[in-house]
């Protein structure tokens, strides 16, 4: 996968790339010719952060581990 990075761009440019909506197409022309055609897409959405578990749960979780180890040795 090429890779162009908007800082690289001129500044009207990058922000037409970035300025994309989702669907929306955008085709990149050079000499009258159409040379490619980018659609844009949704953004990302984040992933949420994995729950700490709570002290109790904690607790839980090294009180087996000792038990366990205690019975092994």
């Amino acid at each position: 996968m090429k890779r162009i990075d908007l800082d690289d761009l001129p500044p009207k440019a990058a922000q037409l790339l970035a300025g994309l909506e989702a669907g929306e197409e955008l085709l990149l022309v050079q000499n009258g010719a159409v040379a490619g055609r980018l659609v844009g897409a949704a953004a990302p959405v984040p992933e949420p952060e994995p729950e700490q578990p709570s002290h109790e749960r904690a607790a839980e979780i090294f009180e087996q581990f000792r038990s366990a180890m205690e019975d092994e040795f």
